[in-house]
């Protein structure tokens, strides 16, 4: 099978790698991939949209793919970084000679014979050629086509630019700079302005954000010293996953119960640390109350620029505010850093710029608006942090008798391929409300190249019934509709190859293994976030080092590292058995366990007495149909016996004998049950499902 990727940044890269080596793993015939790149080198928007200072804002336990870690000692990479680390993993599992740089896809056309013809430019820009294929993963991105909304009079400012054309601080020298947008690069370049010589930076929003720190590290301040050691640990693998993906029963994952509880949790946590939940020590720019939870939000993790944000608005004034914040600071504070007295003005969206190049902002109604309506603000440049489109050009019809290529939008199965054209795959598409692309982009690469080269492997229907607990819930009006929970949905892909290990799985990894650390699985298993290299314990793409590497310092520390705070502490005696003095985060894990871990062995247990009272009724009806046909038979035979006698020659009827399945009750009512599907149906116009629950 000859199968093209489309796009070199690490979607591509790992969907690469997962069909280069799948006839080691899946046994099936060797693939011929490859990989066509328009840039010179590997890495995609890591390389061609990058600025100064850029750093991911999520952490290289969650980023990095599972079977390639990254040694560097920082949590987080910079995109340098980053790029390097994708360099090498092309380099170990020798993707190299599977790529095509400088190779510029223009179309792909469905053939007659059901393959995909791709026509392409050379590395000179002229030389135009093709290569047939039997499938397409297509990896090209979020972050290609620049959306640039329009606002009126923007001529009249000296210099307009898209965020993919903004490299450094050099830029904003001298400068009053207007940032257009309050998203993750939004904040990034808010924040170089403000530690930069610009002049005045305005960061502009429409209708709020919420800032996140990318470590969690609070000041517990009564009476301990700071420890300036503590690393903290990345938020976005703080979350343990026990009860809270793991063994959760379908009817309390597809509930908003898990959701209002990680609203209450933020809404109170953010209070108890910075004194505000709009974020954390947001003062201004909160999110509208229709919009302000997590079951609908990006959470942006570029939290740098706050503190300049918040400076004005922070309470100062003596009163009942201040009296609060004062308390509270007293004894917990999340780290505030000095700004040294710069600020960044946040503003409503502009309504319009006059032909002096003066803005006229829109009336929010919001504090922001109060404070700078009466400005004469008049900006050197302006800078739209406002996304991208999806824009697929290649993508073209193959004439009346081929159907159309799908897009991301249209694509129903897991968000990857549209059900009955599996051929056509589109990886890393989603967007995570709290997380990473590539780790999601990863199990998506294994799902869709399982099912394309072996299919027998899936051995559950992949049904849209297991899709709605993991979408995030946009507003109709929104501009993404992509947007998933990391955990959840991870969680659901590994489920649908069978790579997820139970607690089964857990302990006889444990009981097979000589691995001197193997104790450390169980708690890393239930305390940890989703990390990739838990799903490559089993399942299709098993690897015999996974163990190894899962129980290894990195993801260890990662979990004994978590702030003691809100924690409690291992048993002394196991420090001196060799462990890690550990706290568990108590509110992300002790406390999700204790609600959610009853909650849903109540639900399964609920579900259980359901089906086997089911199962019962099922039984009865079958013994009420055995006689119910002994009866009719008998009466049949009768009539059949009177027919004969029947004087001028003439056959009474027969009664007809009543089918297995339809069995006649004493009250009337006729029930039917389907074979094989656990369903009873009944005339009288009530209908019962009976369906197996998970089991523990």
């Amino acid at each position: 099978m000859r199968v093209a990727v489309i796009g070199g940044g690490p979607s591509g890269l790992v969907t690469l790698k997962y069909l280069s080596e799948a006839h080691h793993t899946l046994g099936c015939e060797p693939v011929h991939a490859r990989l066509f790149e328009y840039q010179s080198t590997i890495g995609g928007a890591f390389v061609s949209r990058t600025y100064e200072d850029a750093e991911l804002v999520s952490s290289k336990q969650l980023t990095t793919f599972s079977d390639f870690r990254c040694p560097t000692s920082t949590d987080f990479l910079t995109t340098d970084q980053y790029v390097a680390y994708l360099n090498d993993y092309a380099t170990a599992f020798n993707l190299w000679r599977h790529i095509s740089l400088k190779t510029k896809v223009t179309t792909i056309k469905r053939t007659s014979c059901g393959r995909h013809r791709i026509t392409y430019l050379a590395d000179d820009g002229k030389s135009q050629d093709h290569w047939e294929c039997d499938a397409v993963a297509v990896c090209t991105g979020l972050h290609v086509e620049p959306n640039i909304p329009e606002i009126r009079g923007i001529k009249s400012v000296p210099m307009a630019i898209h965020s993919s054309s903004f490299k450094s601080r050099k830029q904003l020298h001298d400068k009053t700079v207007l940032v257009l947008g309050s998203g993750e690069t939004g904040a990034d370049i808010a924040y170089l302005g403000a530690t930069s010589r610009a002049k005045r930076v305005i960061m502009c929003h429409r209708d709020g954000f919420h800032f996140t720190p990318k470590v969690g590290n609070l000041a517990w301040n009564a009476g301990e010293a700071d420890d300036p050691a503590e690393p903290g640990i990345p938020i976005d693998v703080s979350r343990a996953n026990l009860f809270d993906t793991t063994y959760v029963h379908p009817a309390l994952r597809n509930h908003m119960i898990l959701w209002e509880y990680y609203h209450y949790y933020i809404k109170s946590l953010l209070w108890l640390c910075s004194g505000t939940t709009a974020g954390m020590d947001q003062w201004i720019g909160e999110i509208s109350r229709e919009r302000h939870h997590p079951s609908k939000i990006f959470f942006n993790k570029s939290s740098r620029v706050c503190p300049y944000i918040s400076l004005p608005y922070r309470p100062k004034l003596p009163g009942y505010s201040l009296w609060i914040y004062s308390f509270r600071s007293a004894l917990i504070q999340t780290p505030v850093p000095d700004t040294n007295g710069r600020q960044v003005d946040l503003a409503p969206w502009p309504r319009k710029f006059d032909r002096k190049g003066v803005i006229q902002f829109t009336n929010n109604g919001r504090p922001e608006y109060d404070r700078m309506k009466d400005e004469q603000l008049k900006p050197d440049i302006v800078i739209f942090c406002t996304g991208y489109k999806q824009s697929f050009p290649f993508l073209t019809s193959g004439g009346m008798r081929a159907p159309e290529y799908p897009s991301p939008s249209s694509v129903d199965v897991r968000g990857i391929w549209k059900r009955g054209d599996p051929t056509i795959g589109f990886i890393g598409f989603v967007r995570p409300s709290f997380g990473a692309i590539p780790p999601l982009a990863e199990m998506q690469a294994q799902l869709w190249t399982v099912n394309l080269l072996a299919p027998s492997k899936i051995l559950r229907e992949l049904r849209p019934a297991d899709e709605t607990h993991y979408r995030l819930h946009h507003p109709s009006d929104s501009r993404i509709t992509y947007g998933v929970d990391h955990e959840s949905y991870t969680y659901q892909l590994a489920l649908d190859m069978d790579s997820a290990p139970g607690a089964g799985d857990i302990f006889k990894l444990i009981l097979n293994t000589s691995q001197p650390k193997r104790w450390r699985l169980p708690i890393i298993w239930a305390l940890g976030a989703h990390f990739n290299s838990k799903f490559r314990l089993k399942g299709p793409w098993k690897r015999n080092d996974a163990l190894q590497l899962l129980i290894s310092d990195e993801f260890w520390h990662t979990i004994t590292r978590r702030p003691i705070i809100f924690g409690m502490l291992f048993l002394e005696s196991a420090v001196r058995a060799g462990a890690d003095l550990m706290p568990g985060h108590f509110a992300v894990s002790i406390l999700p366990m204790a609600i959610f871990g009853p909650l849903s062995l109540a639900v399964f247990l609920y579900f259980f007495v359901v089906d086997v009272f089911g199962w019962l009724v099922v039984g009865l009806s079958a013994l009420c149909s055995s006689t119910c046909t002994a009866r009719s038979t008998s009466t049949s035979a009768s009539v059949d016996q009177s027919a004969r006698l029947y004087s001028d020659g003439e056959a009474i009827p027969k009664y007809k004998a009543v089918p297995p399945h339809s069995i006649c009750h004493d009250n009337g009512v006729e029930a039917k049950t389907t074979k094989g599907t656990g369903q009873v149906h009944s005339d009288s116009g009530s209908e019962t499902w009976l369906t197996k629950s998970e089991s523990l």
